[in-house]
């Protein structure tokens, strides 16, 4: 995964990483080039105003505050002059006034308080407005129309956008929240994220791979239905945070199902479309990078930040992009689902192999007079199997198993164990009577058959196992798998005819024996691929 772009702080997220079927992003970065430029500064006439820029300058610089990429774009426009503006004071941001306010002293002792913000927000704490490069009247609903007009229309162009405030404050005032009242409306600044035309490809593929995609940004619905429109990404309708706060869990659940891009969320707001999805039985993403993103992070199946993010988004993440790509996370969750679906090979074979042989050994405890196996040839077995196994995380995965999310499924696993757990008994029971019965071995050679018998189906059955497939020729192991699998079965099949025979109790076996086993694991596997057909029939996922 490291090798795709995707580094992974948290193993057991890989599985996850493969299941998730939704996956919640902001669209700074996603869908947009994440270089954000600030390109107008007007007034409420939409003029050029230096001074709107002025006061948006002083309040980013000043803030003492982690500066967002809006803060960090009004710093790189131009430089302001600071000379002799001083610092007073701060009314730091919060998601529920969504403002922002810095206090400050000018060279001639005056002090003004710069405020800066959502424009809506903005608006309902102005009592005034300013022209005419310093013209101060009453803000009148006609004006405050025309301004919102304004701003509309530069959000259906695509600009994120801020308003600005300010008023002079008398000496010993104490600030608060509620000293954001009866401001002068200076004007707006407008911001450009140009659309990542790239996205479209990757939001394509997210898809056929069964990924859905759900927008949660703090921008307004005008801004990003402009940049869905931009980079054709349907867009069926979209809910804003004020709608959300009206809604019960039972009637979010359904809006959640529904709809794709929700616009003017806070971090609450997004954590709970989380937890809802969650609890609609979704594996959940969350793709963040800010301060704000940390408890969606928490909250989702996956939390997916990158390596430019903030310290806190990185450390509340369990994966991390070495670039803030949808491109690069497809390619993750690609490897994700590899991982899950060999992590399922072996557990498939392990609890079917295990539950089998526990069979086996009740069975053999009924009318054998010895034990089926000494203790040191059920290690020497059981080592040998273990280590053929090394190669299943890098065996190959069939591509119609990486199309769709897969998820743990118990009921599945058990209906799993219980079918083939018992094929694999019966065909040692098989081998219990014609050695026993039939053959008339003694102990010392009944357990070296059985040993080559069970050590040959518990290895190869993982090429049956591993694929919905014909093996070998509709779908091909690795060369890794085929190596570990064929080396360790070969050590156990010579071990018996080697002068390591003696420690672990083996006798040398004549042909009729080896040939009876041959014909016992070659029924054995033909059975099982027949009965793997029949039950996949049954039992999809």
């Amino acid at each position: 995964m490291n090798k795709k772009g995707v580094l992974v702080k948290k193993l057991s997220a890989i599985p996850d990483f493969g299941s998730m079927d939704i996956l919640c992003t902001d669209k700074t970065g996603t869908l947009t080039e994440d270089k954000i430029s600030l390109l107008k500064h007007v007034d409420v006439n939409g003029d050029d105003s230096e001074k709107v820029y002025t006061l948006g300058f002083y309040n980013s610089y000043f803030q003492s505050g982690l500066k967002n990429p809006l803060d960090e774009a009004i710093l790189k426009h131009e430089n302001s002059d600071l000379f002799k503006i001083k610092k007073l004071d701060e009314i730091p941001y919060d998601f529920r006034r969504r403002r922002l306010s810095i206090i400050l002293q000018d060279g001639e002792k005056k002090s003004f308080i710069s405020t800066k913000g959502q424009p809506e927000e903005i608006f309902k704490i102005c009592t005034k407005y300013e022209v005419n490069g310093g013209e101060i009247q009453d803000l009148n609903p006609e004006i405050l129309a025309k301004i919102t007009e304004i701003y509309h229309d530069m959000s259906r162009q695509g600009y994120r956008v801020l308003a600005v405030s300010y008023r002079t404050v008398s000496d010993g005032e104490k600030f608060n929240t509620e000293s954001e009242k009866d401001m002068i409306l200076s004007g707006l600044l407008a911001f450009l994220d140009p659309p990542k035309m790239s996205a479209k490809t990757a939001l394509d593929k997210m898809e056929m791979y069964g990924i859905k995609i759900k927008i949660l940004t703090g921008d307004n619905e005008l801004v990003t239905s402009k940049i869905c429109h931009d980079i054709d990404v349907p867009n069926m309708g979209i809910v804003t945070g004020d709608k959300l706060d009206l809604l019960s869990d039972s009637e979010l659940s359904v809006l959640v199902e529904n709809n794709d891009i929700f616009a003017r969320i806070n971090p609450d707001q997004k954590q709970r479309i989380i937890n809802i999805l969650r609890s609609n039985g979704h594996v959940v993403g969350y793709m963040g990078d800010g301060v704000n993103d940390a408890l969606s992070l928490k909250a989702a199946d996956v939390g997916i930040s990158v390596d430019n993010a903030v310290d806190i988004a990185k450390e509340s993440a369990d994966i991390i992009l070495l670039q803030k790509d949808l491109g690069s996370l497809v390619q993750g969750v690609i490897e994700g689902r590899k991982t899950f679906g060999n992590t399922q090979k072996y557990m498939f074979m392990a609890l079917s192999s295990n539950f089998g042989n526990m069979l086996s050994m009740v069975g053999a405890a009924l009318f054998l007079p010895f034990l089926p196996m000494l203790p040191t040839q059920i290690l020497f077995n059981n080592l040998l199997y273990d280590i053929s196994q090394i190669g299943i995380p890098l065996d190959w995965v069939d591509q119609e198993y990486i199309q769709k999310p897969k998820k743990w499924d118990l009921d599945f696993i058990k209906k799993f164990m219980i079918i083939f757990g018992p094929i694999s008994s019966v065909f040692d029971l098989m081998t219990f009577y014609i050695m026993h019965k039939v053959l008339n071995l003694s102990e010392s050679a009944f357990q070296t058959a059985w040993f080559m018998e069970s050590l040959a189906t518990q290895i190869l059955v993982i090429y049956i196992i591993r694929t919905r497939r014909i093996p070998f020729i509709e779908s091909m192991p690795s060369k890794y798998l085929v190596l570990s699998t064929f080396i360790m079965l070969g050590i156990g099949l010579l071990t018996p005819f080697s002068p390591l025979a003696a420690y672990f109790g083996f006798s040398a076996l004549p042909v009729t024996v080896l040939l009876s086993i041959l014909g016992l694991v070659t029924t054995y596997l033909v059975l099982v691929e027949v009965t793997k057909r029949w039950f996949y029939r049954r039992n999809e996922v």
